[in-house]
């Protein structure tokens, strides 16, 4: 099946790197390579773009989409989070500009034995995006406690009927094991009212998040990430991330404002004595989000947003 993923926020995330003919640039996430094959139209001769994804298919379609760059592209089967160390070992001390877009491809969604998509009755719960990993989705269903799942599906999937799914997958799981995307979402179905049901998006919606958020660990990834990033950076050198729902936003949010003030001192010292230098600004104010026309043609793209850092 071919690796397709429509880019989002493609154009504005390109210009919000400022990209220099001859600058070195970092795709955390480089999935089918759109926003990769956009930098490298910007690159001169002596450009460089380095591009990072832990899933295998995306490496495979990525190289194939970039191959008439490829003598201005590497490409890294990793996870950003290792960033620092993916640079060291390419001999790389300084780049001019790195973005992330932390979805999950529509190739993903689109291929059922990948097992992210609740679409799908007899896929089986998978969802890493990295197959290396050996703990599935489905390890997760089957063996976290009733409280770990509840956690999960509350604070990652922020589904205000988390206990219920919660007791409802335990219960299921104690006549036997939950194998298939079907499985799950009939039981959250159950765990869910009726009218509640005929209102909302698809039932499974959030849960599929949680578990996918906790299984690939995206939040961590991305907390640890973000100052290494920062502190990647030549002067000038721009951090573009788009997040797509709220718990990646605020951590975004949060890490950029702090490495703009990371002053601690208490509000009434007339000056800063803890010595935390800032790194630089943050570029958006409010962050940049996909026009009525992008979410028309993407409806993925629906809950995007970019946010921007530069380094001084």
């Amino acid at each position: 099946m071919m690796f397709e993923h429509k880019s989002v926020l493609l154009y504005e995330t390109i210009d919000s790197l400022n990209v220099k003919p001859d600058g070195i640039y970092v795709d955390g996430t480089l999935g089918g390579g759109g926003h990769a094959l956009e930098v490298c139209k910007r690159l001169g001769e002596y450009g460089r773009l380095i591009g990072i994804d832990q899933d295998a298919d995306a490496i495979l379609a990525a190289t194939e989409r970039l191959k008439d760059y490829k003598d201005k592209v590497t490409v890294v089967r990793s996870n950003y989070v290792n960033i620092q160390t993916v640079l060291k070992d390419l001999g790389i001390e300084k780049v001019d500009g790195i973005y992330l877009d932390l979805g999950v491809s529509s190739f993903q969604l689109d291929t059922p034995e990948r097992g992210f998509t609740y679409r799908e009755d007899q896929a089986p719960l998978d969802m890493r995006m990295d197959q290396r990993n050996d703990q599935t989705a489905a390890d997760i269903i089957n063996n976290y406690s009733e409280f770990d799942l509840y956690r999960i599906i509350r604070d990652y999937g922020e589904d205000k009927f988390a206990k219920n799914i919660a007791k409802h997958i335990v219960k299921a799981r104690e006549l036997k094991p939950i194998e298939t995307t079907g499985e799950l979402t009939e039981i959250i179905k159950g765990a869910i009212p009726a009218k509640v049901r005929a209102v909302g998006g698809h039932p499974s919606k959030k849960t599929f998040q949680a578990i996918r958020i906790e299984l690939n660990k995206e939040l961590e990834v991305l907390s640890k990430s973000l100052d290494a990033m920062i502190d990647l950076l030549n002067p000038g050198g721009r951090l573009s991330v788009i997040t797509f729902h709220s718990l990646e936003d605020r951590i975004v949010k949060t890490r950029f404002k702090t490495n703009e003030n990371p002053c601690v001192c208490p509000p009434d010292f007339p000056i800063c004595v803890c010595g935390r230098k800032s790194k630089g600004k943050v570029v958006t104010r409010k962050p940049v989000i996909p026009t009525e026309e992008e979410i028309k043609e993407n409806k993925r793209s629906k809950s995007s947003k970019l946010r921007v850092f530069e380094r001084v």
